[in-house]
């Protein structure tokens, strides 16, 4: 058995669990980056030190002491695990009890294991202790044109994490990577991406208001959907999702160094590296997307003329690109209406029930740049670089071939948000990881909760422009590019931060 795909699962189960079970630990796209990225770097660094920390495999942690001679990896692996998950997901200790019992732990070396790896996993927690929460306390909302504020159509849904980017400290990225602005209001960029999401995010009792050829097509409804996982029941965040295609990558896919799958400590090192990608990824996408504090399509298109909103000057023709009761179909709400799972106004990503259906909703943080994007270039891209593609590659790749994968947001047994069971719709990626970043990224322009600049720059014909460093996927990119290369070279922490 591999170890770390074994624990990996176990996250996962706790990232979906823990926006399940109504306890709120380590819920949203920034806290669920964080828990895998802490996790995960507790065994990279538990069997990393048992093997000695051989060329290619460096400490991430400074300072951590020799693995005792004749430690088990897996014994370490198996404790680090459990004790990062067990105190961040609290309410499921019993659950990481018994994956401890099942693992199939084996002498010699146990006891030297266990204590090696309990040791680490106490280090790496004591290294983040200071980490913010996702709390919105002491944060007021700007009324200025432009500036995000609450879905008007969940208006109790808060603000999600609007001071973890700026304070937390970065996990192993060497520079807090910043975006170029987004096009603003009333420029050409910014006029067709928004006739582009009024068309393809609208609601479906809406599509009749936006002209023919702007409107969305099924396919594009379905890669909405199917790359969804915003913090829904039964299903978590983006980071839990991005993981789980990783994993079909790390079991049929033979490593660039050798004619064979994986080794656990290969593993180890793919999955520290994804993961600390992603937490660097939710650090400075928050601290960009507040920075920038830009509004939603909802708000965008509502308000587009000038006379509208809370800074609204007086005009009564209104712009033809404004729709006052524009709606978007939403970021869905999948299995929302469960019967033993009610959102509250506390629960990531907000409180979105009405009499007799769940509502689909605008995520509770500014739009630029797109969550979904960063995370899922940061996590693919760091994967390509793993799998021997080269830094600066922006080309499809063969990652994927001969493989599929089946979104758990259409797999035959959630539900959307009006109780109907969705079907299972197996999808298959012949551009490889390159074609899930970018169809990833136009994913949350087909649900109307973004622009397509959110994502990254595109020209007149609507293809990604890279010279641009604009939107989510650049971010993410360069901060794969980033840690992979610090890690290369035997740096893989960082010390760039805030000054505790």
């Amino acid at each position: 058995m591999d170890s770390i795909l074994y624990w990996n699962e176990v996250a996962l189960e706790a990232n979906r669990v823990s926006h399940t079970n109504g306890k709120n630990e380590q819920t949203g796209p920034t806290l669920s980056s964080r828990a895998l990225g802490i996790t995960h770097l507790a065994m990279y660094d538990a069997i990393a030190g048992v093997n000695n920390n051989p060329a290619g495999y460096p400490a991430y942690l400074p300072g951590l002491p020799s693995a005792p001679v004749g430690a088990a990896a897996d014994a370490a692996v198996a404790a680090a695990a459990h004790a990062t998950l067990s105190k961040l997901f609290p309410s499921q200790k019993a659950f990481f009890d018994l994956k401890h019992e099942q693992a199939g732990l084996q002498p010699p070396g146990l006891k030297e294991g266990h204590e090696f790896g309990l040791k680490v996993a106490q280090l790496l927690l004591e290294d983040r202790k200071k980490d913010p929460d996702a709390s919105d306390s002491g944060y007021a909302a700007s009324a200025a044109r432009g500036a995000h504020r609450v879905d008007p159509d969940n208006p109790n849904q808060g603000y999600h994490a609007p001071f973890y980017g700026a304070k937390s400290k970065l996990f192993s990225a060497s520079v807090r990577h910043g975006l170029s602005n987004p096009p603003a209001p009333g420029t050409a960029e910014y006029t067709r991406a928004l006739r582009q999401v009024r068309g393809r995010g609208v609601a479906p009792q809406l599509m009749g208001t936006v002209p023919s050829g702007m409107r969305r097509t099924v396919d594009q409804t379905l890669i909405g959907v199917y790359w969804g996982y915003d913090g829904a029941a039964e299903l978590g965040t983006p980071p839990r999702l991005y993981n789980q295609i990783v994993r079909e990558v790390a079991i049929h896919k033979n490593n660039p160094n050798s004619a064979a799958l994986n080794t656990p400590l290969e593993n180890a090192l793919l999955f520290a590296l994804v993961n600390v990608a992603m937490a660097d990824a939710g650090i400075l996408a928050w601290e960009q997307k507040y920075i920038h504090d830009f509004w939603r399509p909802v708000l965008g298109i509502r308000e587009h003329d000038v006379s509208m909103g809370p800074a609204g000057t007086g005009n009564n023709n209104l712009n033809n690109d404004c729709q006052p009761d524009w709606l978007p179909l939403g970021a869905p709400a999948t299995n929302a209406m469960n019967k033993d799972f009610t959102p509250s106004v506390s629960s990531y990503p907000c409180g979105h029930t009405q009499t007799g259906v769940a509502k689909n909703f605008t995520p509770p943080f500014p739009a630029y740049p797109s969550g979904h994007a960063t995370f899922g270039a940061a996590a693919f891209h760091i994967t390509r670089l793993f799998y021997g593609i080269l830094a600066g590659d922006r080309n499809p790749d063969n990652l994927f071939d001969g493989l599929s994968f089946v979104s758990e947001e259409h797999n035959g047994v959630n539900k959307d948000n009006k109780g109907t069971v969705r079907p299972r719709h197996v999808r298959g990626f012949p551009g490889g990881l390159w074609q899930m970043i970018e169809e990833n990224g136009r994913s949350r322009v087909y649900l109307g909760v973004h622009w397509v600049f959110d994502a990254f720059a595109v020209d007149n014909n609507d293809e990604p422009d890279y010279g641009q460093n604009v939107g989510g996927v650049p971010l993410g990119v360069t901060i794969a590019e980033d840690i992979f290369g610090g890690f290369s070279a035997g740096t893989p922490k960082s010390t760039v931060g805030p000054s505790w």
